[in-house]
Protein backbone atom coordinates (compact mmCIF):
# COMPACT_ATOMS: atom_id res chain seq x y z
CA UNK A 1 0.00 0.00 0.00
CA UNK A 2 2.87 2.39 0.78
CA UNK A 3 4.51 1.60 -2.55
CA UNK A 4 1.22 2.23 -4.35
CA UNK A 5 0.92 5.57 -2.57
CA UNK A 6 4.37 6.72 -3.72
CA UNK A 7 3.74 5.59 -7.29
CA UNK A 8 0.36 7.35 -7.30
CA UNK A 9 2.00 10.55 -6.07
CA UNK A 10 4.51 10.43 -8.92
CA UNK A 11 1.72 9.80 -11.43
CA UNK A 12 -0.05 12.92 -10.12
CA UNK A 13 3.03 15.06 -10.65
CA UNK A 14 4.58 15.01 -7.19
CA UNK A 15 8.33 15.36 -7.69
CA UNK A 16 9.72 15.82 -4.15
CA UNK A 17 10.09 12.67 -2.04
CA UNK A 18 11.41 12.75 1.51
CA UNK A 19 12.58 9.81 3.60
CA UNK A 20 15.23 8.93 6.23
CA UNK A 21 17.55 6.06 7.05
CA UNK A 22 15.75 5.43 10.37
CA UNK A 23 12.25 5.23 8.88
CA UNK A 24 11.57 1.52 9.21
CA UNK A 25 15.33 1.15 9.76
CA UNK A 26 15.99 1.45 6.04
CA UNK A 27 12.74 -0.07 4.77
CA UNK A 28 11.36 3.31 3.72
CA UNK A 29 14.40 4.05 1.57
CA UNK A 30 14.09 0.61 -0.03
CA UNK A 31 10.44 1.26 -0.93
CA UNK A 32 11.26 4.67 -2.36
CA UNK A 33 13.97 3.08 -4.53
CA UNK A 34 11.40 0.73 -6.06
CA UNK A 35 8.95 3.55 -6.72
CA UNK A 36 11.41 5.90 -8.45
CA UNK A 37 13.40 3.24 -10.30
CA UNK A 38 12.22 4.38 -13.74
CA UNK A 39 12.01 8.12 -13.08
CA UNK A 40 14.92 9.00 -10.79
CA UNK A 41 15.96 11.93 -12.98
CA UNK A 42 12.54 13.53 -12.53
CA UNK A 43 12.53 13.32 -8.72
CA UNK A 44 14.01 15.64 -6.12
CA UNK A 45 15.05 13.06 -3.54
CA UNK A 46 15.82 13.88 0.06
CA UNK A 47 16.83 11.64 2.93
CA UNK A 48 18.16 12.18 6.44
CA UNK A 49 20.92 10.86 8.67
CA UNK A 50 22.04 11.44 12.21
CA UNK A 51 20.07 9.00 14.32
CA UNK A 52 21.36 5.47 14.83
CA UNK A 53 18.84 2.63 14.62
CA UNK A 54 18.86 -0.59 16.63
CA UNK A 55 20.94 -2.32 13.95
CA UNK A 56 23.90 -0.52 15.50
CA UNK A 57 25.49 -1.29 18.86
CA UNK A 58 22.87 -0.38 21.52
CA UNK A 59 25.65 0.41 23.97
CA UNK A 60 26.83 3.27 21.80
CA UNK A 61 25.38 6.82 21.62
CA UNK A 62 22.16 7.27 19.63
CA UNK A 63 23.77 9.82 17.33
CA UNK A 64 26.81 9.86 15.07
CA UNK A 65 29.93 11.27 16.66
CA UNK A 66 32.42 11.66 13.82
CA UNK A 67 32.31 12.63 10.12
CA UNK A 68 33.21 9.17 8.83
CA UNK A 69 30.25 7.57 10.61
CA UNK A 70 27.97 10.07 8.91
CA UNK A 71 29.54 9.46 5.51
CA UNK A 72 29.23 5.69 5.99
CA UNK A 73 25.55 6.11 6.88
CA UNK A 74 25.07 8.27 3.79
CA UNK A 75 26.69 5.64 1.56
CA UNK A 76 24.37 3.02 3.07
CA UNK A 77 21.41 5.24 2.15
CA UNK A 78 22.70 5.49 -1.42
CA UNK A 79 22.76 1.70 -1.67
CA UNK A 80 19.22 1.32 -0.32
CA UNK A 81 17.92 4.08 -2.58
CA UNK A 82 19.80 2.61 -5.57
CA UNK A 83 21.10 5.98 -6.72
CA UNK A 84 24.50 7.61 -7.00
CA UNK A 85 23.46 10.99 -5.65
CA UNK A 86 21.00 12.61 -3.23
CA UNK A 87 19.42 15.94 -4.05
CA UNK A 88 19.01 17.02 -0.42
CA UNK A 89 20.67 15.40 2.60
CA UNK A 90 19.29 16.47 5.98
CA UNK A 91 20.76 16.16 9.44
CA UNK A 92 18.24 14.71 11.87
CA UNK A 93 18.71 16.83 15.00
CA UNK A 94 18.94 14.83 18.24
CA UNK A 95 21.71 16.57 20.15
CA UNK A 96 21.64 18.56 23.38
CA UNK A 97 23.61 21.51 22.03
CA UNK A 98 24.23 22.98 18.54
CA UNK A 99 28.01 22.78 18.96
CA UNK A 100 27.76 18.99 19.29
CA UNK A 101 26.93 18.77 15.57
CA UNK A 102 30.42 19.67 14.34
CA UNK A 103 30.88 16.19 12.86
CA UNK A 104 27.92 16.81 10.58
CA UNK A 105 29.25 20.16 9.44
CA UNK A 106 32.49 18.47 8.40
CA UNK A 107 30.72 15.54 6.73
CA UNK A 108 28.45 17.90 4.78
CA UNK A 109 31.46 19.65 3.27
CA UNK A 110 33.00 16.34 2.22
CA UNK A 111 29.76 15.04 0.70
CA UNK A 112 29.06 18.22 -1.26
CA UNK A 113 32.61 18.27 -2.64
CA UNK A 114 32.19 14.65 -3.75
CA UNK A 115 29.19 15.62 -5.87
CA UNK A 116 27.06 12.93 -4.25
CA UNK A 117 24.96 15.55 -2.45
CA UNK A 118 23.55 18.56 -4.25
CA UNK A 119 22.16 20.40 -1.23
CA UNK A 120 22.45 19.98 2.53
CA UNK A 121 19.93 20.79 5.21
CA UNK A 122 18.92 20.43 8.80
CA UNK A 123 15.64 19.05 10.15
CA UNK A 124 14.70 21.00 13.27
CA UNK A 125 12.41 23.67 14.72
CA UNK A 126 15.25 25.10 16.79
CA UNK A 127 16.57 28.32 15.27
CA UNK A 128 19.85 28.04 17.21
CA UNK A 129 20.69 24.82 15.34
CA UNK A 130 19.75 26.41 12.03
CA UNK A 131 22.04 29.37 12.69
CA UNK A 132 24.85 27.05 13.78
CA UNK A 133 24.63 25.00 10.57
CA UNK A 134 24.54 28.20 8.53
CA UNK A 135 27.39 29.95 10.35
CA UNK A 136 29.49 29.95 7.17
CA UNK A 137 26.53 30.25 4.80
CA UNK A 138 26.88 26.56 3.96
CA UNK A 139 23.25 25.60 4.60
CA UNK A 140 20.85 25.18 1.67
CA UNK A 141 17.57 23.92 3.12
CA UNK A 142 15.69 23.68 6.41
CA UNK A 143 12.97 21.14 7.18
CA UNK A 144 10.64 22.02 10.04
CA UNK A 145 7.15 21.56 11.46
CA UNK A 146 4.70 24.27 10.39
CA UNK A 147 0.94 24.28 10.11
CA UNK A 148 -2.20 26.22 10.95
CA UNK A 149 -1.92 24.60 14.38
CA UNK A 150 1.75 25.51 14.75
CA UNK A 151 2.40 29.00 13.43
CA UNK A 152 5.45 29.61 15.65
CA UNK A 153 7.88 29.44 12.67
CA UNK A 154 6.27 32.63 11.34
CA UNK A 155 7.93 34.49 14.22
CA UNK A 156 11.52 33.34 13.79
CA UNK A 157 12.40 30.50 11.40
CA UNK A 158 10.58 31.76 8.31
CA UNK A 159 11.95 35.33 8.59
CA UNK A 160 15.47 33.88 8.97
CA UNK A 161 14.97 31.64 5.94
CA UNK A 162 13.76 34.57 3.85
CA UNK A 163 16.68 36.73 4.92
CA UNK A 164 19.26 34.06 4.07
CA UNK A 165 17.53 32.75 0.94
CA UNK A 166 17.24 29.16 2.20
CA UNK A 167 14.83 26.51 1.00
CA UNK A 168 11.97 25.57 3.34
CA UNK A 169 10.55 22.05 3.45
CA UNK A 170 7.43 21.86 5.61
CA UNK A 171 6.66 18.70 7.55
CA UNK A 172 3.49 18.21 9.56
CA UNK A 173 1.32 20.59 7.49
CA UNK A 174 -1.73 18.50 8.46
CA UNK A 175 -0.67 18.16 12.12
CA UNK A 176 -0.77 14.35 12.29
CA UNK A 177 -4.07 14.26 10.42
CA UNK A 178 -5.93 16.63 12.75
CA UNK A 179 -6.27 19.26 10.03
CA UNK A 180 -8.03 16.79 7.72
CA UNK A 181 -11.07 17.04 9.99
CA UNK A 182 -11.30 13.30 10.56
CA UNK A 183 -11.17 13.62 14.36
CA UNK A 184 -13.71 15.21 16.71
CA UNK A 185 -14.34 15.55 20.46
CA UNK A 186 -15.91 12.07 20.52
CA UNK A 187 -12.91 10.37 18.91
CA UNK A 188 -11.33 7.53 20.89
CA UNK A 189 -8.24 5.57 19.89
CA UNK A 190 -7.51 1.86 20.56
CA UNK A 191 -5.50 1.07 23.70
CA UNK A 192 -2.50 -0.01 21.62
CA UNK A 193 -2.55 3.20 19.53
CA UNK A 194 0.17 5.76 20.25
CA UNK A 195 -2.57 8.40 20.09
CA UNK A 196 -4.69 6.80 22.82
CA UNK A 197 -4.12 9.68 25.26
CA UNK A 198 -4.82 12.46 22.78
CA UNK A 199 -8.50 12.92 23.79
CA UNK A 200 -7.38 13.71 27.36
CA UNK A 201 -4.87 16.35 26.28
CA UNK A 202 -5.72 20.05 26.28
CA UNK A 203 -3.71 20.66 23.11
CA UNK A 204 -5.85 18.12 21.25
CA UNK A 205 -9.11 19.68 22.43
CA UNK A 206 -7.85 23.15 21.53
CA UNK A 207 -6.78 21.89 18.09
CA UNK A 208 -10.23 20.45 17.43
CA UNK A 209 -11.81 23.77 18.37
CA UNK A 210 -9.58 25.52 15.85
CA UNK A 211 -10.52 22.98 13.18
CA UNK A 212 -14.20 23.74 13.78
CA UNK A 213 -13.54 27.42 13.10
CA UNK A 214 -11.64 26.52 9.93
CA UNK A 215 -14.67 24.74 8.50
CA UNK A 216 -16.06 28.13 7.50
CA UNK A 217 -13.40 28.18 4.76
CA UNK A 218 -14.43 24.84 3.27
CA UNK A 219 -16.13 25.08 -0.12
CA UNK A 220 -17.71 22.56 -2.46
CA UNK A 221 -14.43 22.55 -4.39
CA UNK A 222 -12.07 22.97 -1.42
CA UNK A 223 -11.68 20.60 1.52
CA UNK A 224 -10.23 21.23 4.97
CA UNK A 225 -7.08 19.33 3.96
CA UNK A 226 -6.65 21.58 0.96
CA UNK A 227 -7.14 24.72 3.07
CA UNK A 228 -4.43 23.53 5.47
CA UNK A 229 -1.95 22.82 2.68
CA UNK A 230 -2.74 26.03 0.83
CA UNK A 231 -2.07 28.04 3.98
CA UNK A 232 1.50 26.85 4.53
CA UNK A 233 2.28 27.03 0.82
CA UNK A 234 1.00 30.61 0.68
CA UNK A 235 3.99 31.81 2.70
CA UNK A 236 6.55 33.26 0.26
CA UNK A 237 9.48 31.52 1.99
CA UNK A 238 8.01 28.02 1.71
CA UNK A 239 9.39 25.81 -1.06
CA UNK A 240 7.49 22.56 -0.56
CA UNK A 241 5.18 20.79 1.90
CA UNK A 242 5.44 17.08 2.64
CA UNK A 243 2.16 15.77 4.09
CA UNK A 244 2.27 12.10 4.98
CA UNK A 245 0.03 9.65 3.14
CA UNK A 246 -0.65 6.00 3.93
CA UNK A 247 -2.50 5.14 0.74
CA UNK A 248 -3.37 6.32 -2.76
CA UNK A 249 -6.63 7.92 -1.64
CA UNK A 250 -4.82 10.21 0.78
CA UNK A 251 -2.26 11.04 -1.91
CA UNK A 252 -5.04 12.14 -4.26
CA UNK A 253 -6.63 14.33 -1.58
CA UNK A 254 -3.30 15.92 -0.65
CA UNK A 255 -2.23 16.66 -4.21
CA UNK A 256 -5.62 17.92 -5.40
CA UNK A 257 -5.02 21.26 -3.64
CA UNK A 258 -2.86 22.13 -6.65
CA UNK A 259 -5.96 22.58 -8.79
CA UNK A 260 -8.15 24.17 -6.10
CA UNK A 261 -8.69 27.92 -5.61
CA UNK A 262 -5.96 29.84 -3.81
CA UNK A 263 -6.75 31.26 -0.39
CA UNK A 264 -7.77 34.91 -0.52
CA UNK A 265 -5.84 37.49 1.50
CA UNK A 266 -8.72 37.90 3.94
CA UNK A 267 -8.89 34.12 4.40
CA UNK A 268 -5.18 33.95 5.19
CA UNK A 269 -5.61 36.78 7.68
CA UNK A 270 -8.55 34.95 9.28
CA UNK A 271 -6.36 31.87 9.77
CA UNK A 272 -3.52 33.94 11.22
CA UNK A 273 -5.88 35.21 13.93
CA UNK A 274 -6.92 31.72 15.07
Amino acid sequence: ESLDAIEKAIDLGVNFIDTADVYGLGHSETLVAKAINNCRQDIILSTKGGLIGHHYDPNQPAVYGDPQQIIDAFEASLLRLKTNYIDVYFCHIWWDKPEETEAFLQAFQTLKKSGKVRAVGVSTNDLDYIKHFNQNNDLDVVQFDYSILNKEPEKDILPYIEKHNLGAVIRGPLKMGILTGKFNHETQFPSDDLRKDWPKEKWFKDSLNTVEKLRSLVRSNRSLTQVALRYVLSHPAVSVAIPGAKNSTQVEENSSHLIRPLLLDNEIEFIKQL
